[in-house]
């Protein structure tokens, strides 16, 4: 158990038969009130981002996530094929929980799969992934009175907006929170 006050982002937390990651937690103090602790968090099952109020000193139970290090194998249409790098045991996660983690994954690359208590929660990105560009617009001459950016498709199908000095076939960074083009990506 963990006391409420002691929240910090990044922890994970079981609350209401839900495992919860906090992304923020603030403290509210009146003179003759006990403390509200209002905690912003994020559903490691559904994805969805939430506000939990807690009284202060409430406890909850601390969920501890396990990550495994995967190869992605491929998807079949329905499943995306995952294999353990230690037990060549094979996982599939739904496609449809993974919509837009496939944006920034190719297949035969390592990620990390969180788990918890064996259910498969999700797949944990990097901050920034580099990914071929294999279909980019031509630059408009003339067209640079601001930081002007063009279309661009990556490798893995997702459109994004790049500089027009940015050419087909070039790998850039991409960022996985936005899916922003965040700069070259270095040989």
């Amino acid at each position: 158990m963990i006391i409420v006050n002691d929240l910090k982002p990044g922890t994970a937390i079981e609350y209401e038969n839900n495992i919860y990651t906090v992304l923020e937690v603030s403290h509210n103090k009146t003179a003759m009130r006990q403390m509200i602790v209002k905690v912003k968090s994020k559903n490691l099952r559904t994805g969805t981002i939430s506000d939990l109020t807690f009284t202060g000193g409430d406890k909850v139970e601390q969920a501890h996530i396990d990550k495994r290090e995967m190869q992605f194998l491929y998807d079949d249409g329905t499943n995306c094929i995952f294999m353990d790098n230690e037990t060549y045991e094979q996982l599939e996660i739904p496609m449809e929980r993974l919509t837009w983690e496939l944006n920034f994954i190719k297949p035969n690359t390592n990620v990390n799969i969180s788990l918890y208590e064996g259910e498969v929660l999700g797949v944990i990105l990097p901050d920034k992934v580099a990914l071929t560009i294999t279909e980019a617009e031509q630059a408009v001459k003339g067209d640079t009175a601001t930081s002007a950016q063009k279309n661009a498709v990556l490798e893995t199908g997702l459109n994004i907006r790049v500089p027009l000095f940015i050419n087909e076939g070039e790998t850039v960074l991409v960022t996985t929170i936005d899916g922003k083009y965040s700069g070259r990506a270095k040989d």
